[in-house]
């Protein structure tokens, strides 16, 4: 595997006249793959990525849980989550391959290590779109009424996800730009509210009357770095974006400053405008914005729909070159990594993505999907926080200048210890979903593996 990623750099580096090249029909490998995707159009769709629907509803639950305290939460898990983008940030300067961790780990460990992250990733990633799009299926109920017929949301739903097909089928620089467009229209109005907000704050509401538990805390920890997570779907594209050893790690840090600051302030401002009556609150940023403002609450039901919408955009276009990579190391069936001949994106894999997360909205709702989610996503954040150590030590980089981690191997053992303390907190059902789920990816390598050796192909 390892050979193949670097197979899969070197033919990134032949840039767009290897595409021009191409002959008639679908192309293979990521030199087919066209590097449109600049500083602003990575930083927004890291920032699109994260700020999902989860943030619409996070607040209330946190306050259940934490009370008064609840801003405190996400001081803590950007405390957890900024050595994590910085790992991120060094081994997104480093390899450039598509697929971002599943590269990042194969090229430090090798080719078991890199699959089940791989896997574990899309799994955390499908079904994170399965719930969102539930979430997204629920919110509309509050705009219209028709919506709470199950024949009418699920026909909402699949409308969302060939919408989204439609978008990504025409290629990385509309769906970039997609992904710039609702990353502004749902930015603006939660820049608003946590900043304008504050004039509307009482006081009193921001007074912590007691801290809360241990177990409290650990579980409003789980669901913030949730809420943090969404980088490494964006990073996804590494094959697509223009200078990664610059832009890659100015991407991810200034999106990432930007998200904590986002989110402190709104559960600031959510808390001080509504008080006891946040907690528990299904849609607390538009009960928020209601009580500012009455005609507010329907306006920020449809930015709830509108971010839910892009995070769904964005995770489609991250999360099928994921599939693509698999398919073009030989893990996953060949026609994933097949390129389009006119735009050159991996539709197959756009497409098969899609059809499992829409399945998944259908049949599911979102607080299972996001239980297998949330676990899944932290044991791959301490696969990457590992990779960046061992890629830094070994200095593996391509072309440019890569971003170098100080003080050698502590910031990837502060992310990994604070992942740590955050996995400590799932319940014993969650640690038998995601148990279930890795040993069913196991088999499924050995499978793969064996059919492939059985007809005389290399491993990896």
């Amino acid at each position: 595997m390892t050979k193949a990623i670097g197979m899969a750099i070197g033919e990134a580096r032949m840039g767009t006249n290897a595409v021009d090249a191409g002959t008639a029909g679908a192309t293979n490998g990521d030199a087919a793959l066209l590097r449109r995707i600049g500083f602003w159009a990575l930083a927004a769709s890291v920032i699109n990525n994260t700020i999902g629907g989860g943030i619409f509803a996070l607040p209330g639950t946190l306050a259940k849980s934490m009370g008064s305290a609840a801003p405190l939460a996400f001081v803590l898990g950007a405390i957890v989550f900024i050595p994590i983008a910085l790992c991120f940030s060094a081994a997104g300067s480093r390899v450039h391959a598509t697929g971002g961790p599943y590269s990042y780990v194969s090229a430090a460990f090798g080719e078991f290590p890199g699959f089940v992250i791989a896997a574990v990733l899309w799994i955390s990633n499908v079904a994170a779109d399965g719930g969102i799009a539930a979430a997204l299926a629920d919110q509309a109920q509050h705009v219209s009424a028709v919506f709470a017929n199950p024949l009418a949301r699920n026909a909402l739903i699949v409308a969302v996800f060939t919408v989204l097909c439609v978008l990504n089928a025409r290629g990385v620089r509309i769906g970039a730009r997609a992904v710039m467009a609702f990353a502004t229209m749902k930015l603006v109005p939660l820049i608003l509210l946590a900043t304008l907000g504050f004039a509307y704050i009482h006081p009193i509401n921001l007074h912590v009357v007691a801290m809360p538990g241990s177990t409290a805390v650990g579980s409003s920890m789980v669901a913030v770095i949730f809420a943090y997570a969404g980088m490494e779907t964006a990073l996804m594209p590494s094959g697509e974006v223009s200078d990664p050893s610059r832009v890659v790690p100015r991407a991810t840090m200034t999106a990432i400053a930007l998200v904590v600051l986002i989110y402190i302030g709104l559960q600031v401002v959510a808390q001080g405008v509504l008080g006891n009556a946040l907690a528990g609150n299904t849609a607390p940023l538009a009960a928020t914005a209601g009580a500012i403002a009455p005609f507010l609450y329907s306006a920020f039901l449809i930015v709830a729909i509108v971010s839910q919408f892009g995070y769904l955009q964005n995770d489609l276009l991250g999360s099928s070159r994921l599939l693509y990579a698999l398919g073009r190391d030989g893990y996953l069936p060949s026609p994933l990594a097949r390129i389009t001949t006119n735009s050159r994106v991996p539709l197959i894999a756009v497409v098969t993505h899609a059809v499992v997360a829409c399945a998944l909205a259908v049949v599911g709702d979102f607080g299972h999907l996001i239980v297998l989610s949330g676990g899944a996503v932290c044991m791959a954040y301490v696969a990457c926080c590992a990779a960046a150590w061992r890629l830094q030590r070994r200095d593996q980089h391509g072309e440019g200048k890569p971003f170098h981690l100080p003080g050698g191997a502590l910031i990837p053992v502060i992310g990994c210890a604070g992942l740590v303390l955050v996995l400590s907190t799932l319940q014993k059902e969650e640690w038998l979903a995601i148990g279930y789920a890795l040993l069913a990816l196991v088999v499924i390598y050995a499978i793969v593996r064996w059919m492939r050796e059985s007809k005389g192909l290399p491993a990896a």
